[in-house]
């Protein structure tokens, strides 16, 4: 039995749809019921907030998807790390025999936001006597979808990227690779711990991404590259915490020195397939571009 924690979300529902597809299983840790039903399969209500009620879900279970979104900091500290490592342990309490963990490509120790939380969480997760398995993903294609953070209130594409370039994963690619790997047989030969950086198959600059969006969504983006420290204050006015503006721009300064510019064969490692390219993304979602077109010309 799988435990899929983050169902709903980005990665959560395309693994949902394949674990259905294999018949194994599984049921979804779901803090809304009736968005829970919605998917289609066994649900359990739960909050990683709420240890009893994770404990409760982990009854019978063997593997568990470990997935949560990564908020900002609340009192300087990022909920997630408890959150994420309360589960474990109480995986390991409930005879959970491995965890699939959604971490972030360069989680290191001391970094900034979802790169330190997530260090963090890996190390609990490495001595806690479970198997496991880290994804380590390269910013999602979906983000693009809802545009958070990544557009001025003239919708512009914003960012303190440069010229650099990034190789961003569709989140049906992750959850192709989850599915692998919880799915795949067990035995003798049956890996063991390992760590996976997931990429997209190609890296592109963000003046190239809005040239894209535009020509799908049908009305013009693009892009504008600010200094670290003009988008940090654009960020602020658009209502984020001033450290975690700060914060952000550094991230933003490092992905302009090539830190996310690289690609990886992991994808087609595992699934046996070539990853999707931002333009098959753009294809399967040209609907729902198009609709988040049409809102933003009348706003």
């Amino acid at each position: 039995m799988i435990l899929v924690t983050g169902a709903t979300g980005s990665i959560g529902r395309p693994l949902v749809r394949r674990l259905r597809a294999s018949g194994v299983a599984f049921r979804a840790l779901v803090r809304d019921e009736a968005r829970g039903r919605a998917l289609g399969c066994d649900v359990v209500v739960g909050d990683l907030d709420d240890p009893a009620s994770i404990a409760a879900a982990l009854r019978g279970v063997d593997q568990l998807f470990l997935n949560g979104a990564g908020a900002g900091p609340v009192d300087g500290e990022q909920p997630m790390v408890r959150q994420q490592t309360d589960a474990i342990d109480a995986a390991r309490a409930a005879g959970v025999e491995r965890v699939v963990k959604i971490s972030v490509w360069h989680a290191h120790e001391g970094g900034r936001l979802a790169e330190g939380a997530h260090w963090e969480i890996e190390q609990h997760l490495k001595v806690s006597g479970l198997r496991w398995t880290v994804l380590q993903p390269n910013g999602f294609m979906q983000n693009f979808l809802t545009g958070a953070g990544s557009f001025t209130a003239d919708r512009e594409l914003i960012g303190a990227y440069g010229d650099a370039r990034v190789s961003y994963i569709d989140c049906e690619d992750i959850a192709a690779c989850a599915a692998r790997i919880l799915t795949r047989p067990r035995g003798q030969d049956e890996p063991g711990n390992e760590t996976f950086i997931l990429t997209g198959p190609q890296a592109l600059t963000h003046s190239q991404i809005a040239e894209r969006l535009s020509a799908a969504i049908g009305r013009t983006i693009r892009y504008r590259d600010l200094p670290p420290p003009e988008f940090a204050a654009t960020l602020r006015a658009q209502g984020l915490p001033a450290a975690f503006a700060d914060d952000v721009a550094a991230l933003h300064a490092e992905v302009a020195a090539g830190s996310l510019a690289a690609t990886a064969s992991a994808v087609a490692d595992l699934t046996g397939r070539a990853p999707r390219t931002f333009d098959d993304f753009l294809a399967a979602h040209r609907d729902d571009l198009r609709a988040l077109g049409r809102a933003r010309s009348v706003e």
